[in-house]
């Protein structure tokens, strides 16, 4: 049935109809959560592919004005604590890391996936930058996690094409291989951060164009 398909939708929000005489079909209360602004699962259905956590947290870089149901955010934790994550196939993770990389917002993508913890499985390089100090007379934000959300939101607000927002977002990789004694200060952070910036491209796949462009900006961005 109708309901029955809609059931199985992701969120509340996509699983309205339309019937052809005009009637509005909502049974899962969608027209409720536009209103709210909340994104929320319709069913536990939604267990059932986790490349729906990475969609949820897309839309969120599309929408910033949405919050996150708090019973979608624990199914998301569960999921991901389940390790279903890791099974995603790296052309699955990449198409919506890219397209969220080309929202409104896409800062909102990464730490909504870092809430969940799903960023630690899918880019443990980018999870370990958040809690890493650096120096507050160049980087007055101090956080290297918190500068890199705030450069990848910089490069959506100039309308930058996805190869300088990917390069963006693995800038900064290196700062995480300094040793603790050394912060804030990440003196030859740029060389470091090559070969991890090379290990993400590949686990993503991402297209020539944007591996080679961040391959550059991470060695010489200083």
């Amino acid at each position: 049935t109708l309901e029955q398909d809609l059931r199985r939708r992701d969120l509340t929000i996509n699983a309205i109809a339309e019937s052809a005489t005009g009637e509005i079909i909502d049974p899962y209360h969608g027209r409720d959560d536009v209103a709210a602004r909340v994104f929320r699962h319709v069913s536990e259905a939604f267990a059932e592919d986790p490349v729906r956590i990475l969609r949820v947290a897309r839309f969120a870089a599309r929408f910033p004005d949405f919050s996150l149901a708090p019973e979608t955010l624990a199914l998301m934790r569960d999921i991901t604590a389940n390790g279903e994550v890791d099974a995603l196939v790296p052309e699955r993770v990449w198409q919506e890391v890219s397209r969220g990389l080309m929202e409104r917002q896409p800062s909102r993508m990464f730490l909504m996936l870092r809430e969940c913890g799903a960023l630690a499985r899918l880019l443990p390089e980018l999870d370990t930058l958040f809690g890493v100090p650096q120096n507050p007379k160049s980087h007055p934000e101090i956080d290297t996690g918190d500068h890199v959300m705030r450069v990848i939101d910089q490069a959506a607000a100039a309308a930058q094409p996805l190869p300088v927002r990917f390069a963006a977002l693995l800038h900064d990789l290196g700062k995480g291989q300094t040793p603790k004694e050394n912060w804030p200060n990440h003196g030859g952070h740029e060389a470091a951060g090559l070969a991890l910036v090379k290990q993400v491209s590949l686990r993503l796949r991402a297209p020539t164009e944007c591996a080679s462009l961040a391959q550059i900006v991470a060695r010489w961005h200083g």
